[in-house]
């Protein structure tokens, strides 16, 4: 019994050690920030929400995403990950209406490689709903299905929806990180792509550690 409470106390003592260093590595206002007004995505209100913020045609994002694919494989149950599109320019909006027009047909597993593909590394000008449309069609997306989904009322709230979050959090750019809608990070500020998802991390550890008070 001695044994067994000295090796419990000591995984505990381990823990709140590796906290306290994360936490004297990670400051805030320098590789995190916590939002003046919180901000949600999804309308799920179970589990803690991870936000990335991309755009189809940013190099960083294309190099971000098969580092943060590895990485979501080890979260937890309890943490909502979510894929938020920036429109923040006339061809990252309709980029935009094009992630969430390949979720409402439930093809986003046909499209998202390979619009980061056709926007971030080839650099087609697909611009408009037929030019999307047109790219797609050869992915194996119906073409009228698709330019249908991308002007249905339910695409343009998602876009609407992107928008209104972008401008609480006040996010400038992409790849951009955003954990229980309190804090914001990003590779440029954790100082690359790996250390933002450890800073991700640790504001994930924080927040749990909230919600046990």
């Amino acid at each position: 019994m001695g044994i067994f409470k000295s090796l419990t106390a000591g995984l505990i003592a381990a823990s709140v050690a590796v906290s306290a260093m994360a936490q004297e590595k990670w400051q805030e206002g320098q590789h995190y920030q916590t939002l003046a007004n919180p901000v949600t995505v999804s309308a799920m209100d179970d589990g803690i929400e991870v936000v990335e913020v991309f755009w189809y045609g940013c190099g960083y994002c294309n190099e971000f995403e098969p580092i943060v694919q590895a990485w979501k494989k080890d979260l937890s149950d309890d943490v909502n990950f979510v894929l938020l599109p920036a429109p923040m320019s006339r061809s990252s909006e309709a980029h935009a209406y094009a992630f969430y027009a390949s979720e409402a047909l439930g093809a986003r597993d046909k499209t998202h490689e390979a619009l980061y593909k056709a926007l971030a590394v080839d650099r087609k000008p697909l611009n408009s709903a037929s030019e999307l449309a047109e790219y797609l069609a050869e992915q194996g997306v119906d073409r009228e299905a698709f330019i249908k989904a991308y002007n249905s009322f339910g695409v343009k709230a998602g876009v609407q929806r992107a928008r209104s979050v972008l401008r609480g959090a006040q996010v400038s750019g992409t790849p951009t990180l955003l954990v229980a809608g309190k804090y914001k990070t990003s590779p440029a500020m954790a100082g690359g792509y790996e250390e933002s998802l450890e800073v991700v991390d640790y504001l994930l550890e924080k927040e749990i550690a909230t919600r046990a008070e």
